[in-house]
This record gives C-alpha cells, sequence and structure tokens, in this order.
C-alpha cells in the first residue's frame, strides 16, 4: 500500500537512522503486531487510511502527521518512533512560534513543497493538533508498532467553567444586517450577477441547513426529499454518521431561484447528481470544501468591508466569521426561536446533548437582566 504521506516526505528521502525502522520507541520483539509496516511512514500513512473515507477529517489529519513527521526528522533529529516527553513538550512550543522558513506565503498551498503554517498556532488550535497526535500514537500503541505514547502523560487542564456557551455565531440583527449588505452587491455584468447568487445560495443553504462545509460540498440534489410534502435534505457527516435535515420552504425557493438562474429545472431531481453547490459558472463539477471555505470568507470580507463605516465593531465580526460561524448561527437563531433542544441536537447530528447546550444563551441572558436591572432606591430617615 502506498502511503499518503509519501507526496511530502518520502521513505527514500530517509537514512535507516530516521526511518523509524529502530525507534528507540519501537515495541519490542514478541508483541503481538496488527500491522505490517516496518517504518514510521507507512505506519503513519495504514493510519490516515483509516481515513479515507471522510475528507475533511483525512486532510486535516495528514496536516498534522506531515508537520510532525517534518519536525522530527529536520528539527529534532530522530524518527517519530523515537519520539520523548520532552519532545512533545519541545513540539507544542515549536507550534506557538513556528520559524519563518516554514510559514513562507511564497509556498504554494499543495504541493510536494507546500507551506505547512499560516502562521503560529493559537492554544485552542494547538490542543487539537495535540489531541490528533495522540490519537495517532494511541493507534500505533494498539497496533503492536509502538511500546507505548509519550502523550499519555500530558497533562489534563482544568476545563474553564463547567460549562461553555458559543460565542462564535452571528445574532439576528448582524445576520440580517449581513443580508442585506450581500443584497447590495453590484450586477451589472454577468460575472457580477454569478457572484450574487452564488453568494447568495451559499450562505442562505449553509445557515438553514447548519450542514459542515465537507457535508455541503458533497450535497447532490437527489439528497433533496419530499416526504408528505415537507423537503429534508439527507446527509451523512462525522463518523458516516446519517441525518435528515428539515428544509424549510423558505430556502427551497432560494434554491429555485438559483437553479433558474443557470437555467435547470427548478426542484431537484430525485434521481440527479447535479450538486446542491455548483462552480461559478455554473458548471456541475462538485466544488471541494476548501473552495466553499473560501467563497464564504470572500463574501464576509466583502460584506465586512461594507459595514466598516457604518460600524467597525460589526465589521470586524464578520470579518472573522467563517463556513463554521454559519452552522453555529443557525444552532443559536433556532434556539432562541423556542425550538426545542433534542430537536436541534438532531439537526447537528450531535451525539450529546450537552453539546448542544452550548447554543442556548437565553438563560445567561435572563440571569444578567434579572441580577443588573435598576432596583428602586430606599430613602434612609434622617
Amino acid at each position: 500500500m502506498s502511503s499518503p504521506l509519501l507526496n511530502l516526505v518520502g521513505q527514500q528521502e530517509l537514512s535507516p537512522a530516521l526511518s523509524g525502522r529502530a525507534g528507540t520507541n519501537r515495541a519490542p520483539v514478541g508483541v503481538a503486531r496488527q500491522i505490517a509496516a516496518d517504518n514510521d511512514v507507512a505506519a503513519m500513512g495504514l493510519w490516515l487510511a483509516e481515513y479515507h473515507d471522510s475528507p475533511h477529517t483525512f486532510r486535516s489529519y495528514r496536516k498534522e502527521a506531515e508537520r510532525l513527521l517534518l519536525w522530527s526528522v529536520q528539527v529534532r533529529g530522530k524518527p517519530v518512533s523515537s519520539l520523548t516527553r520532552e519532545d512533545v513538550i519541545a513540539y507544542e512550543t515549536f507550534l506557538a512560534d513556528p520559524p519563518a522558513a516554514w510559514c513562507d506565503a511564497g509556498l504554494g498551498r499543495r504541493g510536494e513543497h507546500r507551506r505547512l503554517f499560516a502562521g503560529p498556532l493559537g492554544e485552542r488550535s494547538r490542543r487539537q493538533a495535540l489531541g490528533i497526535l495522540a490519537g495517532l500514537f494511541n493507534y500505533l500503541v494498539r497496533a503492536g508498532y509502538l511500546a507505548g505514547s509519550p502523550f499519555v502523560l500530558q497533562r489534563r487542564r482544568a476545563r474553564r467553567g463547567s460549562r461553555r456557551t458559543m460565542e462564535r455565531y452571528l445574532d439576528r440583527a448582524l445576520w440580517d444586517d449581513v443580508l442585506q449588505a450581500l443584497d447590495d452587491w453590484p450586477r451589472a455584468s454577468e460575472r457580477e450577477c454569478q457572484r450574487y447568487e452564488r453568494a447568495r445560495w451559499v450562505l442562505r443553504f449553509l445557515y438553514e441547513s447548519a450542514l459542515r462545509v465537507s457535508e455541503a460540498a458533497a450535497s447532490c440534489e437527489n439528497d433533496f426529499q419530499r416526504v408528505r410534502g415537507r423537503w429534508w435534505l439527507r446527509t451523512v457527516g462525522k463518523g458516516g454518521v446519517e441525518g435528515q435535515i428539515p428544509l424549510s420552504d423558505e430556502l427551497m425557493e432560494d434554491f429555485a431561484r438559483y437553479r433558474r438562474f443557470y437555467a435547470l429545472a427548478p426542484l431537484p431531481a430525485e434521481s440527479g447528481r447535479m450538486p446542491a453547490i455548483l462552480g461559478i459558472a455554473g458548471r456541475s463539477s462538485s466544488l471541494t470544501p476548501t473552495t466553499i471555505y473560501q467563497i464564504v470568507k470572500d463574501t464576509f470580507r466583502r460584506i465586512a468591508d461594507a459595514l466598516e463605516s457604518q460600524d467597525s465593531g460589526k465589521a470586524s465580526r464578520v470579518r472573522r466569521a467563517s463556513t463554521h460561524w454559519l452552522r453555529h448561527t443557525a444552532a443559536t437563531h433556532q434556539a432562541e426561536a423556542g425550538t426545542p433542544v433534542h430537536h436541534i441536537q438532531q439537526n447537528l447530528r450531535h451525539s450529546s446533548i450537552g453539546t448542544t447546550s452550548i447554543y442556548l444563551h437565553a438563560e445567561e441572558d435572563a440571569r444578567h437582566a434579572s441580577t443588573t436591572q435598576p432596583r428602586p432606591v430606599r430613602s434612609v430617615p434622617c
């Protein structure tokens, strides 16, 4: 099996000392092996292959594996299978301040010599990276490839507060401002009309469906199903979990408008394979999650520029927004509209209702109001 990592670091480029064949953390002889891989690139590639059916997860995990592999052999001068707890601590420091050569903006985002960092990783991104790598090492230990994982010694950081709330969303008033600013886009040329219609549909589709960007990219017209007069969207999310997303008549009217613009039938065909989100000129090939993400970011950037002169605070918040903000915004607005929390859980396909509860802001707002409301001043007799 060819390794997904070979396009960046080939086995032929690694000396025997760096290949991991004799790594100091390799499982001793006699331990039952579940995989045949006998070097780090092949073993890490096999772990990645487990996620071949989830493109978004695959790309994210491959990025973290490649970063660690290059850092291990180029910076620490040792194979991944020789990394210790001290190395993991040093790697976390490296992620917080990678050298300029690793963040060269002149390098492409793809290919053998691509840029691996856009810049230093924040605390949350570092935690995510280390969590992914901990999963990699646990897999290799269970496979009988490694003797142990240096990540198991990681200190468990206390959670800040017993209950989180989601703040990466646009409140209802700001969302209305976003839609209004989008409707003010110029539409004098065919190209401007194409950009407007696509941005208009993408924002509404991601907001109403609360899909992850990878799910939206995979959606085709035969995923839209009408049952007892109501529209639903079938999707397959994380871990292959299937879901049925309720769609409003208003969104289907927006979909019909979008399809008419490209001279398609207003209603999706039951057996049709046309993507839900088309290319700029109506091409039928599917867009990648990265492309859709960039469309959304560019749309929010243009809207933020338009809002800047009116309210710099609003503009700053819109400029930070992304595809996942639309998912959070949808869930928050559903909660504020009184949608039962278990329905929101089903719409977002959360395994735990505790995850869904981070979108319930009404309780905090009520507590704030009751605490800070003006109280009558009692007169004190002289």
